[in-house]
């Protein structure tokens, strides 16, 4: 069995402007809405099928094209020369510690208007990989409710101070903070247990900060683990999920989708 693999069919494309940044979002589905960050390389078929997942669980999902060609297959040359890009762009300052990321702004407008178009109490957000930390710098806005951090990877894990890094200024984690103590805001965190490109140290900083208000899933990865993950396995909710009932990554998915409903109905 492979991972879920989804095309284009059925979303909808328009550009969105804010941060002084200009990026196509696509858009699909009723209800709640939910921010779904593309990993790297793009919207790529494994992000498409986790974001036809969300509708069909019955989530309003906008997904930002950020970098990559949406619908594009993954490839080694295609992944390389997209992290490449990304890497050396402002928007995302990936090797910036205690940094606010231009991007964030983007992401907190994107949200906003998301939330004005779909009932529901608010927005959630789920960053993956490069974009992992993105959601949770979204929820400074109010109208983020439910940010989920899938393996976040920036900035990049080079030294132990990068490896701690939360991927937030410390203005936007005082304000994250402050939501989860006075709004009830709660946040999700998933990685595989040896992903050294989302490292447990990121995870633990996180946890002294945000404490019972940061929910973890850590999965086992490690040598000789009862579901065959490779010691690589990093991309939690596409390209490890496997649909058959007490898989980790799948049973991933649900608890993350259990977390949106309960957060934004």
């Amino acid at each position: 069995m492979t991972a879920p693999a989804a095309d284009l069919t059925g979303w909808a494309a328009a550009p969105f402007t804010a941060g002084g940044h200009t990026h196509d979002v696509y858009r699909r589905g009723t209800g709640p809405g939910v921010v779904l960050i593309p990993e790297i390389p793009g919207i790529h078929p494994g992000v498409l099928a986790l974001g036809n997942h969300l509708v069909d669980n019955g989530f309003t999902v906008a997904m930002p094209s950020l970098f990559g060609v949406p619908g594009k297959d993954v490839t080694v040359g295609y992944t390389a020369a997209t992290i490449a890009r990304a890497c050396v762009a402002r928007e995302f300052a990936a090797f910036a510690t205690n940094k606010a990321r231009p991007v964030s702004l983007f992401l907190r407008a994107l949200a906003r208007d998301l939330n004005a178009s779909t009932p529901g109490k608010g927005v959630g957000v789920i960053g993956q990989c490069f974009t992992g930390g993105f959601a949770l710098a979204a929820a400074v806005d109010d109208s983020v409710l439910a940010p989920v951090l899938s393996q976040p990877s920036v900035p990049l894990p080079l030294g132990r101070t990068r490896r701690s890094d939360t991927g937030l200024s410390a203005s936007e984690m005082s304000t994250i903070v402050d939501r989860t103590t006075n709004d009830g805001l709660c946040a999700m965190g998933l990685r595989f247990s040896e992903d050294w490109m989302s490292p447990r140290e990121r995870f633990t900083a996180l946890k002294e900060r945000l404490g019972d208000a940061f929910e973890v899933i850590e999965i086992d990865s490690r040598p000789g683990n009862e579901h065959g993950f490779a010691k690589a396995a990093h991309s939690v909710l596409t390209d490890e999920v496997r649909e058959i009932d007490g898989h980790p990554a799948y049973e991933a998915r649900k608890r993350v989708v259990e977390f949106l409903t309960a957060r934004l109905t």
